[in-house]
């Protein structure tokens, strides 16, 4: 039975996009279909984290999926910028917080620089000045910028068995309560 069914919702769906294209112009239906795959291409490609190799503070390279795959672990990478003064807010808060989060769920914090040649000899000094407790990445080439199509930061994501489980775009005090209220939703 349930094959007919989908057999029918399939027959039923193909039926209303040839109406539409009956309905409409042909051209204009093409380009909305074909907006729609890219759409549903790009969702698919984000559900999982890629495979990236970044190095950390001394040079080691460092790979994301193989390095951060602990079973049901919550991984929050935070993409930030010396430049950043919210991103810089962000990891401040949730460095002072993480302790007690740690409490309620099992979760790392993984802050991936983006700065740029120019800018990277920056971050080290900088972090070392603010004593954070979380693994500093340098995405200096931006190749994972790029990969999960972020297009600027703060940006954060919420990763659990290398598959990314929640996104949050910029940052505004308070956001961490947020996040942590999302970190225990997923643990």
């Amino acid at each position: 039975m349930n094959i007919i069914l989908q057999k029918n919702k399939k027959n039923f769906i193909f039926y209303h996009i040839i109406h539409l294209f009956v309905k409409y112009n042909y051209q204009t239906m093409t380009k909305f279909i074909i907006f729609v795959f890219f759409i549903a291409l790009n969702l698919k490609a984000q559900s999982n984290l890629p495979d990236v190799t970044l190095s950390n503070l001394e040079g080691k390279k460092i790979s994301l999926t193989k390095d951060f795959s602990e079973q049901d672990k919550l991984y929050v990478l935070s993409f930030w910028a010396t430049w950043c003064t919210p991103c810089i807010n962000e990891l401040d808060e949730i460095n002072d917080l993480q302790n007690d989060w740690k409490k309620e769920v099992n979760f790392e914090v993984l802050a991936i620089s983006i700065d740029d040649s120019r800018t990277q000899k920056r971050v080290k000094p900088l972090t070392s000045g603010k004593e954070w407790d979380f693994t500093i990445l340098l995405d200096s080439n931006q190749d994972l910028k790029r990969a999960l199509s972020i297009v600027n930061v703060p940006y954060t994501i919420v990763v659990k068995n290398n598959k990314i489980v929640h996104v949050q775009n910029g940052y505004v005090p308070g956001n961490e309560v947020e996040l942590l209220e999302k970190l225990k939703l997923l643990k």
